[in-house]
């Protein structure tokens, strides 16, 4: 099978093309700016917000499926317009997509998210993830919709974001509880996808629910170091407009797939 990933420098994508590689697809991965660094993987530049080229890539590629990661946090061109124009291009090219969304698109509440409730965005980038999945399903009805959660992993930006509130140079929010996933769990998860006829949106999280800062603190206790110095405050009190209790409910998934999703405390065990 010949896949294309696209956002194959992001730290996802990466690892779609590591694993893809090693399940023997033969993979294409997109860059922008950065690097994909993945020993048989072909890159390429694509700059997403570029409808003529990302129709021209996928039409020169020809690929079997198309993973879509892109996003870019504050840019509506990257996340929404982008994942539109990576639809139109699978569509034409008769490509399988899996196109990756967020939890980030609920506002948050006491009952955790089924996998087809509708987006309730309270802002910018929960917007524009929601226009991305009403481009993607529009397009492509046979797509399937990966909504995700917090991405964890070394390299994660999730986990530096930790390490830097243990460090004094960051906050973690206390009321902002997310059912973090490992990032190969979810790269699996995402390949058993390509490979399936599944369509609509899939919930693909880990069984976890807890706060930033719980996360922060098993980031200390898996790196052993001194947890007395985290910084937490809550959203409320810094004023911010973010989702807070937004737990996904990933029991189709669970049931669905053979990748098993891991919960954090688990992934992050010494």
């Amino acid at each position: 099978m010949r896949l294309l990933v696209v956002g194959g420098s992001g730290f996802l994508g990466r690892e779609v093309c590591r694993r893809g590689v090693d399940a023997g697809f033969s993979v294409v991965g997109t860059f922008h700016s950065g690097e994909i660094g993945v020993p048989g993987v072909a890159a390429r530049r694509l700059d997403v917000t570029d409808r003529a080229a990302v129709l021209a890539l996928v039409a020169e590629v020809r690929p079997d499926a198309v993973v879509g990661t892109p996003y870019r946090y504050g840019d509506w061109a990257v996340t929404a317009d982008g994942a539109a124009y990576v639809a139109l291009a699978a569509a034409g090219a008769g490509a399988r997509l899996v196109h990756v969304s967020s939890d980030a698109l609920h506002a948050g509440r006491p009952v955790p998210y089924a996998d087809d409730e509708p987006p309730t965005p309270v802002h910018a980038y929960g917007a524009a993830k929601a226009a991305a999945e009403t481009a993607v399903r529009a397009v492509d009805p046979g797509a399937a919709v990966v909504r995700t959660s917090l991405i964890v992993g070394e390299g994660s930006k999730q986990i530096q974001l930790c390490r830097d509130a243990l460090a004094g140079r960051a906050i973690l929010f206390s009321d902002e509880l997310r059912c973090p996933v490992d990032v190969t769990d979810l790269a699996d998860a995402v390949l058993e996808l390509v490979v399936s006829s599944y369509a609509g949106l899939l919930n693909v999280a880990g069984p976890d629910a807890v706060s930033r800062a719980e996360l922060g603190l098993l980031v200390a206790e898996h790196d052993g170091l001194d947890a007395a110095g985290l910084k937490t405050s809550t959203s409320a009190a810094t004023g911010l407009v973010r989702p807070l209790d937004v737990r996904l409910d990933s029991a189709r998934a669970t049931a669905l797939l053979r990748t098993r999703l891991r919960g954090v405390h688990e992934v992050l065990a010494r």
